[in-house]
C-alpha cells in the first residue's frame, strides 16, 4: 500500500464564481443558474472520499499559501496586483472567463500553495504520491492574463518551485484536462528541462492552441507535446495515446518528478467536453502514470485538480484516481455506467490514425 497525501482546504470551496449559466454571466436571455466552475464538483468529491472511508486512510496535509515571490516564478507583478485589486473590490474578470470574487486572491494563493505543498511532500519523501484538490484551477492562466476559470497557474508555479527550491532538473507535466493547458505550455515552451504533454479534445477552448505542430521552440523543440484527439475518443483512445506517444517520450526524457494536471472534464457526462472517458478510464490512466513514475522517478507523482463540471460524475472519476494512487480499494462503484453500456468502447480506425499521425511527428524530435 502506498502512502498517498491528500491536500485540500475548505477555503477552496469559497471562491465565488457567481450564478451564471455554464460560463456565461446572467442577464439578457441568460437566466441565472449555476456557474460551471462552482464548488460542488470538488466538494462532492471530498464528501465521497469521506463517505467511502478512503479519506481517513490518506495522509492529510494542510496547504500553505504561495508567496508573491513564488507567483512571480511565472506571473507578472502587474497581473498579480490586478487579481489582488479585483479581489478587494469583490468582483471582476482577470482576463477571459476568469472571474474574481471577494477574497479570491487569498484563496488563489492557497490553491497555488496546495500544488506546491503536494510537490514538496512527494519530493521530500513525506509520502509516495499526492492528490491536491485545489480551486480555483490553474492550467489556462497565462503570465499576465487569467483565462478559463483560472487565476494563477498552480502547476506551473509548483514546477518552478520543484526546480528552483527543491533542486530538481527534469519535471514532466501531463495535462489530461479536456481543454488544452495553454498557460502551462507557455510557461515552459522554451524550457528543455520541462516536458509538457497535453491530451485534449481538438478544437476546444482556447481556440488556436494545442495543435500538433506546437512542439516548443529553440533548444526545447520536442519537449512540448500536444495530442489533440477527436471528439468521442474514449478510454481505449486515451490509453492508446499514452502507450504509443507518452511512454516512449517519457522514457527518453527520464523525469525526476511527474505532475498530472488532473481535469476530469473528458468524462462521458461532462457538459463542457465531448469525450467519452469513464471513471474506470481515469483509473487506468492513473495506473499507467504510476507505472511510468515508478520506472523513472521512484514513484514521485503528484495530481493537481483542474477542470471537471459534472457535479454527479466528477466525484466518481476522481475517487477512482485516488483509489489507484493509494492502492486502496473501496466498495464504491460507478453508479452511472449502466447508462452507457451500449456505447462502443473500442479504438476506432480514425482515432488510431490520428494518434499515429501525432506519434510520427514527435518521433522526429531528438531534443530529449
Amino acid at each position: 500500500m502506498k502512502k498517498t497525501a491528500f491536500i485540500c482546504d475548505e477555503s477552496y470551496f469559497w471562491h465565488d464564481t457567481g450564478n451564471g449559466a455554464l460560463f456565461a454571466l446572467p442577464g439578457g436571455y441568460v437566466q441565472s443558474d449555476g456557474h460551471a466552475e462552482n464548488p460542488e464538483t470538488k466538494r462532492r468529491f471530498k464528501n465521497l472520499l469521506e463517505r467511502s472511508g478512503l479519506y481517513e486512510k490518506l495522509l492529510k496535509i494542510k496547504p500553505y499559501s504561495a508567496t508573491e515571490e513564488q507567483l512571480q516564478y511565472f506571473h507578472t507583478s502587474e497581473y498579480i496586483q490586478k487579481v489582488k485589486e479585483l479581489s478587494r473590490i469583490g468582483h471582476g474578470d482577470a482576463g477571459e472567463l476568469a472571474l474574481v470574487g471577494h477574497g479570491s486572491y487569498e484563496i488563489a494563493l492557497l490553491s497555488a500553495g496546495g500544488a506546491i505543498t503536494a510537490v514538496e511532500a512527494v519530493v521530500n519523501g513525506q509520502c509516495d504520491n499526492a492528490y491536491a484538490l485545489t480551486r480555483p484551477p490553474g492550467h489556462h492562466a497565462e503570465a499576465n492574463l487569467g483565462m478559463g476559470f483560472c487565476l494563477f497557474n498552480n502547476v506551473a508555479i509548483a514546477t518552478h518551485y520543484a526546480r528552483k527550491e527543491l533542486g530538481l532538473e527534469r519535471v514532466m507535466i501531463i495535462d489530461w484536462d479536456v481543454h488544452h493547458g495553454n498557460g502551462t505550455e507557455s510557461a515552459f515552451y522554451d524550457d528543455s528541462n520541462v516536458l509538457f504533454i497535453s491530451i485534449h479534445q481538438e478544437g476546444l477552448f482556447p481556440a488556436g492552441r494545442g495543435e500538433i505542430h506546437h512542439i516548443g521552440e529553440k533548444t526545447a523543440k520536442g519537449t512540448t507535446v500536444n495530442i489533440p484527439l477527436p471528439a468521442g475518443t474514449g478510454n481505449a483512445g486515451y490509453m492508446f495515446a499514452l502507450e504509443e506517444i507518452v511512454k516512449p517520450i517519457a522514457d527518453d526524457f527520464k523525469p525526476q518528478l511527474i505532475i498530472i494536471s488532473a481535469g476530469q472534464d473528458a468524462s462521458i457526462f461532462d457538459p463542457l467536453g465531448r469525450m467519452m472517458v469513464t471513471a474506470e478510464g481515469y483509473r487506468e490512466m492513473t495506473k499507467f502514470m504510476i507505472q511510468l513514475a515508478e520506472s523513472h522517478c521512484d514513484g514521485k507523482l503528484v495530481a493537481v485538480h483542474e477542470g471537471g463540471y459534472s457535479t454527479a460524475y466528477v466525484p466518481f472519476c476522481s475517487h477512482a484516481i485516488v483509489e489507484e494512487l493509494s492502492g486502496i480499494t473501496t466498495d464504491v462503484e460507478d453508479p452511472f455506467i449502466h447508462a452507457v453500456n451500449g456505447v462502443p468502447s473500442e479504438l476506432t480506425d480514425h482515432q488510431k490514425e490520428r494518434i499515429q499521425e501525432i506519434k510520427r511527428l514527435h518521433m522526429k524530435q531528438e531534443n530529449y
